[in-house]
């Protein structure tokens, strides 16, 4: 029986980004459904702790920076660490992920898109125009997935229905990854032991 991971994620997040398209890829491996939910982490980081990157430490930012650049090189994917639009306003972007996977169409690649728009083509996710640009790269025809379908009202719920699923399944961080067991993996420099754990639950 395939294993349903929640993949708890933000679409601003270069952490996120980094992982992406190696987790799609492990996912792939060993036949697990990846279940994609973004959620707002500005809420999580205030129940659990943590600090918005603005009042971060200096040295906590510069060694941000200097990982990110660690991991870019690690990961062979040219971002740029101090993109044009970062932050980018995420909402409509989250809408159309969130409306991809109620139609069954792959919200992961196109959450990969959208974040790529802004880490290696720095632009602006909130744009109209790369929003239709990133899906289409996703094989996804923007205006078409969002016609008929369900309004920003109704996708916000969900947005914030998944961000209390974050919190309750002990998320404080993104990108999360959730087995069915509870167990959570943070971060993509985890992705080695999610696969490990992957491999013991498949042999």
């Amino acid at each position: 029986m395939a294993v349903t991971i929640d993949y708890y994620l933000s679409l601003n997040s270069p952490w996120t980004y980094l992982g992406s398209a190696l987790f799609a890829e492990i996912a792939a491996r060993h036949g697990a459904v990846v279940n994609v939910k973004p959620a707002k982490f500005g809420p999580i980081f205030e129940q659990t702790g943590g600090l918005p990157l603005p009042k971060r430490s200096p040295q906590r930012k510069a060694y941000r920076l200097m990982e990110l650049k660690r991991w870019r090189d690690v990961r062979n994917m040219p971002i740029h660490i101090e993109p044009k639009h970062f932050p980018s306003d995420d909402a409509a972007a989250v809408r159309l992920v969130i409306a991809a996977k109620l139609k069954g169409q792959d919200a992961h690649k196109l959450s990969l898109e959208l974040a790529r728009a802004v880490w290696e083509r720095e632009e602006n996710m909130a744009d109209a125009n790369v929003m239709a640009a990133a899906a289409k790269r996703a094989g996804i025809d923007a205006a078409e997935l969002r016609a008929g379908g369900p309004s920003d009202a109704e996708l916000d719920v969900l947005y914030d229905g998944y961000t209390q699923e974050a919190l309750t399944a002990g998320v404080f961080g993104a990108p999360s990854y959730v087995l069915p067991s509870g167990e959570i993996f943070w971060g993509q420099d985890r992705l080695d032991l999610l696969e490990r754990e992957l491999k013991k639950r498949t042999a």
